[in-house]
């Protein structure tokens, strides 16, 4: 028994010590071609005493404070390159668009998705089925007025649902999420899906559930010490395997569309795709294939649903803290389209106050605080640094959304942050919840115009009316990780007029 026992402890010591040696001669190495700045990391566990992992963002931003905007952490053994704040982060992903522009499939995500995928793919592929899905997508109408009749057809649907619940209270996720999921179902799959259909509110919970499960503390530390964590079961395959669901639901729509493809006339999405793998069947260097297919309609799938309902959901409960900024916004809708009329997207121009609080929102939800990781394509020269190839890479979109040289509120929900001195609508290049540069989200003109048209539909027929004084709303997300959950509430809407 003590020999066994002196046996293990030496074998642990020279695993040790060999991982220690290993990371020693690699930091190093990297260090002296000048790796930015950072905590010094422990053998093994990296920078496991600086870094909280059920507050990884929150961890990330304190070596801030102390490193500066551009700063090295390591996740174990890996080197992570840290970028804070408007400046650092545009030159990345705009000024070096090219040599940041890699993506690393963070461990959470690769037992489902492999590099497979628009989101998730590299190179030549990534290129290819970028190019081809923004193409499909507005084929379909995206930005165009056909989607915009869609989206308008389905707010009325939604509000049919509304008027429903009598002014009782009621939680408003499932609602949002069924609505908005169905403008991306009528671009990938063809059509839209009854509300009450079982299978729909199935997948609806499947991408609720991932999208909490992503951020919950068992994912971040997944995500930190993967080299361990893989040997062994536990929460953190969650998220795979309700991924796993939804992308055998869509494998089973694929086989569906074959059996009835019409290669003059495709339908949607995946008829298109199956269209393309037919025509690039001898190119061996193609993209296009069944698991991309699956992949990439997954990620528009996924993304085209939580992205906008979660933004709905948090605007909801802000309005409701700041019954004045509702009422406002009760305003300008009764001023510029009335009662009498859908609103469409061309009164976006004339309502200034009503953009500026959706902006606002979506940088105050912050919905995606450390983006999706990047990684450098090429041995790159940074801000007098050297990033190596292949290096992880976090852009935090939450320091732009809330750095103070670009926002004048950047810590409060504040309007006025997307205002001039004269009540006009005014841009603003650190607003970025879509990303920057060439990863930039494919959708953003989509979700622009369905958080504009839910909303002012929404709000030009009810108030939103909280169960508790507007003082005691708390706005605390759930969680926050890899995305911000928005508090769970209830609400109960009045019918503005008759």
């Amino acid at each position: 028994c003590m020999m066994e026992w002196t046996v293990s402890v030496t074998f642990f010591l020279v695993v040790f010590i060999s991982f220690y040696l290993l990371l020693s001669s690699k930091r190093k190495r990297l260090h002296k071609k000048k790796l930015p700045p950072g905590p010094t990391p422990l053998p093994l566990i990296g920078n496991f005493l600086q870094i909280k992992s059920s507050e990884t963002l929150k961890s990330l931003l304190k070596i801030r404070d102390k490193y500066g905007p551009v700063f090295t952490v390591y996740f174990g053994s890996r080197p992570v390159l840290v970028l804070c704040g408007h400046d650092a982060v545009k030159e990345a992903l705009i000024d070096k668009a090219e040599q940041f522009s890699g993506r690393i499939t963070t461990p959470i995500f690769e037992q489902t998705f492999q590099q497979y995928g628009v989101v998730f793919a590299n190179g030549e592929r990534w290129k290819q089925l970028r190019r081809f899905s923004l193409t499909i997508l507005k084929n379909f109408g995206m930005g165009r007025k056909s989607i915009e009749e869609r989206i308008q057809e389905e707010a009325q649907f939604l509000l049919e649902e509304f008027q429903k619940t009598k002014e009782k209270p009621f939680e408003p996720s499932s609602f949002l999420s069924r609505a908005v999921s169905n403008i991306i179902c009528s671009i990938v799959f063809g059509d839209r899906f009854d509300y009450e259909d079982k299978e729909f509110q199935s997948l609806m919970e499947m991408i609720h559930n991932a999208f909490q499960e992503m951020s919950s503390t068992w994912s971040q530390l997944y995500d930190i010490y993967v080299s361990f964590l893989k040997y062994f079961p536990g929460p953190h395959s969650r998220v795979h395997h309700i991924l796993e669901e939804l992308r055998l639901f869509i494998a089973k729509r694929v086989k569906k569309n074959q059996e009835t493809l019409d290669s003059n006339s495709p339908r949607d999405f995946i008829d298109s795709f199956l269209i393309q793998i037919e025509k690039e069947k001898g190119n061996p260097d193609s993209g296009f294939d069944i698991k991309n297919l699956e992949l990439t309609t997954l990620c528009l799938f996924f993304g085209g649903t939580e992205t906008v309902s979660s933004t709905l959901r948090y605007g909801f409960l802000l309005l409701m803290k700041y019954p004045k900024v509702q009422a406002k916004v009760h305003d300008e809708i009764d001023r510029v389209i009335g009662h009498n009329r859908i609103p469409n997207i061309e009164d976006r121009s004339q309502m200034p106050y009503t953009d500026a609080v959706i902006h606002e929102i979506q940088r105050f939800s912050d919905l995606l605080p450390m983006s999706v990781a990047h990684m450098v394509t090429c041995d790159t020269e940074f801000r007098g640094y050297f990033i190596p190839k292949g290096m992880i890479v976090y852009p935090m979109l939450t320091s732009v959304l809330h750095d103070p040289t670009m926002f004048k509120s950047p810590n409060v929900f504040n309007p006025e942050n997307f205002l001039d001195e004269n009540g006009r609508f005014k841009t603003n290049d650190a607003f970025v919840p879509f990303s920057s540069g060439k990863r930039i989200c494919l959708g953003e003109s989509l979700a622009r115009m369905e958080l504009f048209i839910f909303f002012t539909t929404i709000l030009q027929s009810f108030y939103l009316k909280s169960l508790v004084p507007p003082e005691d709303i708390d706005i605390t997300p759930q969680e926050c990780g890899f995305a911000t959950i928005a508090p769970l509430y209830q609400l109960s809407i009045i019918p503005r007029r008759a």
